[in-house]
């Protein structure tokens, strides 16, 4: 089942749910193992596409999220869920949050899990939340019910030019990231590739003890004091797209996200709003005399890093395992809740011991390094 906020093109809904209808690609060709049998749609915009596509694939729309999940009757009638509260018409906070209903939607399907007596895997679109109260209480509720639970977006498992791969338990001495565009949609990105190259260290993973928005001013003050390291910042802005316009030049916008882990380790990205055009994370590692950096690509339609995603939720709905855990996606949306929150606070430092959040992370690959056409039993080569 397919529980979605608005399908349009271009949005969330189109490029997850129309692979699984249309094809990886879609054109008609390969598919994931996987069959939508049910939507429920939240909104319907002018730009509205649900009614034409249910019609084609002879998918229902139902009414609530309950009858979507057991096509009216009183069982579940699908074996995965996949919950998309990404983009449509929905309210901003003081923060800039847009409070998109993601709680409300995992709530309803939990609650129709218990009404029936069985759980299947659920995976929420981008950042459980956005608050950190409602994340928090997401993940809290899957533990409790023993449900397979993913949530978070394409980038980590999309493609990166140039292809980087970082062994585990590696020691990483510094890093710096690179952002763009609006502080939370987009902010989430870069804070989730970011933490997808850090929870690689050696003993890592463990928290982040503070986290701190910089203003222009401070951040750029930050770099040439030497708390950020320049030279890191450069290897980021080289491996991304960017503009030609001067990028110390403030607009009012740009922000720098600072935080330090649980294990010392200083972390710092540069939101660049319309300066930088993508997401990028440079690091030095120990022994290596130059930085290392990658640029987590975006593709065009037909939006391919979507498709590795997919995969990775096509693999969870046939195993009853996450390909990769939630606690990343959980430490992402708390720090990024808490830089918002230290930007509303006039730019302070803000602790936050309750981001001790400790996990293991798995080695799942990235694009291309996965066959889209592959057995999603088949367990990778990492494990």
């Amino acid at each position: 089942a397919a529980v979605v906020t608005v399908y349009r093109p271009r949005c969330h809904a189109d490029v997850l749910v129309g692979k699984i209808l249309e094809g990886w690609a879609h054109d008609g060709g390969g598919k994931p193992a996987l069959k939508l049998v049910s939507m429920y749609i939240d909104q319907f915009p002018p730009q509205d596409m649900a009614r034409k596509i249910a019609a084609k694939y002879g998918v229902p729309l139902l009414p609530s999220i309950e009858q979507a999940l057991t096509l009216g009757g009183n069982g579940l009638a699908v074996d995965g869920v996949l919950s998309i509260g990404e983009h449509g018409d929905y309210p901003f906070n003081e923060k800039e949050q847009q409070l998109y209903p993601r709680r409300r939607f995992f709530e309803q399907i939990t609650d129709t899990f218990e009404k029936v007596g069985r759980v299947v895997p659920v995976f929420s679109d981008k950042h459980p939340g956005p608050l950190w109260a409602d994340a928090r209480w997401m993940v809290d509720r899957a533990r409790e019910m023993h449900l397979p639970f993913m949530a978070g977006s394409c980038l980590p498992v999309g493609f990166r030019n140039p292809d980087l791969s970082l062994p585990m338990g590696c020691e990483i001495e510094a890093a710096v990231g690179v952002g763009y565009a609006a502080l939370d949609r987009y902010g989430f990105h870069a804070l989730e590739c970011f933490q997808t190259m850090l929870e690689r260290r050696r003993d890592a993973e463990t928290g982040i003890q503070w986290v701190e928005a910089l203003t222009e001013q401070a951040m750029w003050k930050a770099v040439d004091k030497g708390t950020i390291r320049k030279d890191l910042l450069d290897a980021a802005l080289k491996v991304v797209p960017t503009t030609k316009q001067d990028l110390r030049k403030f607009n009012g916008k740009n922000m720098g996200f600072l935080f330090k882990y649980n294990d010392g380790l200083l972390g710092a990205i540069f939101m660049l709003h319309n300066r930088a055009r993508g997401i990028s994370v440079a690091l030095k590692l120990k022994g290596k005399s130059h930085p290392t950096a990658t640029w987590f690509e975006e593709k065009r339609r037909p939006w391919a890093h979507f498709a590795y995603q997919l995969k990775a939720i096509e693999r969870m709905i046939h195993t009853g395992m996450p390909s990769y855990p939630v606690e990343r996606t959980l430490l992402t949306a708390g720090a990024l809740d808490a830089l918002l929150s230290s930007r509303f606070e006039n730019h302070r430092r803000l602790e936050t011991p309750h981001l001790a959040i400790a996990y293991e992370p798995v080695d799942y690959p990235h694009a291309p390094h996965m066959d889209l056409g592959a057995d999603p039993r088949k367990q990778w080569k990492g494990g």
